[in-house]
């Protein structure tokens, strides 16, 4: 399972292809490259999200045990 540490790893990494990409500096071949390896960070990122996600299903159980899954709302 994914770790918070390598979760945020990820994200910094890929927040720093995106600003290398953004500065249009790259060559095509650079911009082909940092784009490639944003696009893994980015599924590291997602996978480790859906890690958390299971982990707070789990912890939604009623006081009997029961577990009620109930999909993660942002509100």
């Amino acid at each position: 399972m994914a770790t918070k540490n390598s979760f945020e790893v990820s994200l910094q990494k890929l927040e720093d292809a995106v600003e290398q990409l953004e500065s249009g500096d790259l060559s095509l071949d650079q911009a082909l490259k940092v784009f490639s390896a944003g696009v893994k960070q980015t599924e590291t990122c997602r996978n480790s999200l859906k890690d958390i996600e299971l982990q707070v299903q789990q912890l939604l159980q009623d006081s009997d045990g029961t577990l009620q899954r109930e999909p993660f709302d942002n509100e």
